[in-house]
């Protein structure tokens, strides 16, 4: 994960935009300069580290953003809080001034990629928004039980809570990958805010398992590309605040690109260790109390939704309609048409998986990989933007076919709880009919 890595990546991905990640650490800031250059608008392109290698040479390579997380961990209200917070900074020289006004205050940045701080979150915004009130502060993987602005173990009810008078600069809060967009539409403080997408790398492979799509409006014609630059023109850190911001402008956001949030490892109720898991509705009955150890349940995303909502599911209105520039359904509200849709997906390696068999990493998962992103520019264009036969004329009518099943959301996921990922299955229905009527049979002799 070593940022010429990352870029290839990213482009692998089909991503044009992607943050550099842990500036507060001294190691990681002297790679990345020793690997970016600043374009003067607050972005960083790759400085070309051998100019016969085709790949980098290439136009239209990926540019980076200034950004890192913070973990604050301290007192508030009589409570224990864990918050992390992602902080976006348009230049280096910011970033530096930050970095150094957190050591004066005591944190340990060497310790970590993603330091520990005794800072509360209202220290934080104070210190990087008096530096330069041009930073974007956003709470990271906001329902996350442990480590998050809402989290049913260690966060707080509402951003005023958690911010203070600082809230007014919180422009948009992160996903986290066990809820989506409409679970955070039920809940009102966030109305006037924006709902991004976003997900740890770990890895080249899962880089971009969740993001947020930015779009030309000029003229009132969208251009609904996942590249970030193009002939138009080319998005600046001022377009992507402004959008977040939810400012009309050049950029906004056009959709955002989501993990299934069952699929995280928070989604339900549960203690893992007893093999306890409960929806919302069992909670509701059940209470939070593990019925085999008696020690507490871990909250689950869809509980903590269900506790701070304002209004219900329903009221959304959610509709499905065809996503421009794509060839699948964005998932709407009729309620707040001027919302940025989303879609759900499953990422391709997964899918090739198990359309073909054995393991993600596996070599002919890898081979089969390769040859789609390389035939059609990308993984997000194989899963949004091409069309099924073409993808069949490539891999065959089974792979084609499983990409068109999670397009279409025909899809089974086994809820993830307590640490525990869901589990996907794209065929998961016909095995179960298939299981159901072999015992069926069965059971006739």
């Amino acid at each position: 994960m070593v940022i010429p890595q990352i870029w290839e990546w990213a482009k692998r991905k089909g991503i044009g935009l992607v943050a550099t990640g842990d500036w507060t650490h001294p190691l990681w800031m002297r790679e990345i300069k020793a690997n970016l250059e600043e374009t003067g608008n607050g972005l960083l392109k790759l400085k070309i580290q051998n100019p016969n290698d085709k790949f980098q040479m290439e136009e239209g390579g990926p540019l980076f953003l200034l950004a890192t997380e913070v973990s604050s961990i301290y007192s508030q209200g009589g409570k224990l809080r864990r918050i992390h917070n992602l902080i976006w900074s348009p230049t280096i020289e910011t970033a530096d001034k930050i970095n150094k006004e957190l050591i004066s205050r005591g944190a340990n940045l060497i310790a970590d990629g993603r330091p520990i701080i005794g800072l509360t979150s209202i220290q934080v915004a104070e210190l990087v928004l008096s530096i330069n009130p041009n930073c974007l502060l956003i709470p990271a993987h906001a329902w996350t039980p442990w480590f998050s602005l809402y989290g049913s173990e260690s966060g707080f009810d509402s951003i005023d809570e958690c911010f203070g008078s600082f809230s007014k600069y919180i422009y948009a809060i992160e996903t986290g990958l066990s809820s989506s967009p409409a679970m955070n539409w039920r809940i009102k403080e966030l109305d006037t805010r924006s709902i991004v997408s976003f997900s740890d790398a770990h890895s080249g492979p899962k880089l971009g398992r969740e993001a947020t799509v930015f779009v030309m409006n000029e003229n009132g014609i969208t251009n609904d590309k996942l590249q970030m630059t193009n002939e138009k023109g080319n998005i600046t850190y001022k377009d992507i605040r402004s959008a977040i911001m939810q400012k009309t402008g050049k950029w906004k956001i056009g959709y955002t690109i989501e993990f299934y949030p069952e699929e995280g490892k928070y989604h339900y109720t549960g203690h893992r260790s007893c093999g306890v898991k409960q929806d919302p509705s069992q909670t509701k009955q059940k209470g939070t109390i593990c019925p085999v150890c008696g020690k507490k349940l871990t909250v689950g995303v869809m509980h903590r939704v269900e506790q701070l909502a304002g209004r219900t599911e329903e009221e959304l209105r959610i509709r499905k309609q065809e996503l421009s520039g794509t060839q699948i359904k964005g998932i709407f509200s009729d309620t707040f048409p001027d919302r940025p849709a989303f879609v759900m997906l499953v990422p391709l390696q997964e899918i090739l998986a198990e359309a073909i068999g054995g393991l993600p990493a596996s070599q002919n998962v890898q081979n089969e990989y390769k040859k789609l992103t390389d035939s059609f520019g990308g993984e997000f264009e194989v899963l949004l933007g091409t069309s099924i036969p073409d993808i069949s004329k490539i891999s065959g009518p089974r792979i084609a076919e499983a990409i068109d099943r999670v397009r279409r959301g025909e899809i089974v996921v086994d809820p993830g709880f307590d640490g525990v990922f869901g589990i996907v299955k794209i065929w998961g229905n016909e095995k179960e009919k298939a299981a159901e009527q072999t015992k069926d049979q069965l059971s006739l002799f």
